[in-house]
């Protein structure tokens, strides 16, 4: 997991000598937060979910063990986009539609800033239950593990850009002569403009997407499925309206919910944040 210290430290020390990070003014709870999601994805969910999709694959298919390692190359990438990638938009896209698992997502969102801080900002179970995991896992279980590995730093370099407060896409805007690359480019991977509006505080400005633009990689998957705005602008803040309205939630219920349960009252809540409604269950703290 060292290439994941080394990306994160690489994007953040490019911000601060930019000026582009915020540290100030966020409160204590995010940067625990920020730097619990580091944590976790590179010291727990990651061997969890190494040691237990292996033996799993093991258990229900015992010969399978490299079984499917003489698969062409380009096969085995393919396979990591559509039972990786595709299956993340998905699960991703789950967590705005369905009630009981957006309290597992809403700490990405409740950052009010954007940045290579709040990259791996998800709540445990968001990520242990992650099926594109598990399923890349297996994946690797059968022989795919070496293109796993360049798969794997592809992704991890585009989602990275696309959090990062860089706005490297901001330079094929600004020349009308880069505009047919930018066409291409921003229907082909996430980039920080169409994955800032997924964050957006507001989605009613023309800027905001906060019901679209779910992919991770590939772009590819909402216009595909019908959920993407491009607009080549950048959202003026952050976050999500709840909060600001009523405060955070304290740091471990948005990090271990269910395990910890809201204190924000037994009904559930409406959370208008623009034309969508987002529902979920909120019980009281134990």
């Amino acid at each position: 997991m060292s290439y994941f210290l080394a990306l994160f430290a690489g994007f953040l020390l490019v911000e601060v000598a930019l000026g582009r990070t915020r540290f100030k003014g966020l409160g204590w709870q995010n940067h625990l937060l920020d730097g619990l999601a580091l944590l976790q994805s590179i010291a727990i969910i990651g061997p969890i979910v190494s040691i237990g999709s292996a033996a799993l694959a093991g258990w229900l298919y015992p010969a399978g063990r490299d079984s499917l390692a003489a698969t062409p190359l380009w096969l085995q990438f393919i396979a990591f986009l559509l039972l990786d990638d595709m299956v993340q938009y998905w699960w991703h896209r789950s967590a705005h539609t369905f009630k009981v698992l957006w309290p597992l997502h809403r700490v990405h969102h409740a950052a009010p800033y954007m940045g290579i801080k709040i990259w791996l900002r998800n709540g445990f179970f968001y990520y242990l239950f992650m099926p594109n995991l598990w399923l890349s896992g297996a994946l690797i279980f059968v022989g795919f593990g070496k293109v796993y590995l360049v798969f794997q730093l592809l992704k991890m370099v585009v989602t990275a850009a696309a959090h990062s407060e860089l706005r490297w896409d901001s330079f094929l805007y600004k020349h009308a002569w880069l505009h047919p690359v930018a066409w291409v480019v921003e229907r082909t991977i996430s980039t920080p403009a169409t994955h800032f509006a997924h964050h957006a505080l507001h989605d009613n400005d023309g800027i905001g997407h906060y019901k679209g633009n779910f992919s991770n990689l590939l772009f590819v998957w909402d216009v595909l499925f019908g959920t993407a705005v491009i607009t080549r602008r950048y959202p003026p803040a952050f976050g999500l309206e709840e909060d600001y309205q009523h405060g955070t939630e304290k740091w471990y219920v948005q990090w271990l919910y269910p395990i910890f349960r809201t204190s924000r009252g037994k009904q559930p809540a409406q959370i208008n944040l623009n034309d969508r409604e987002i529902h979920h269950e909120q019980s009281a703290a134990q």
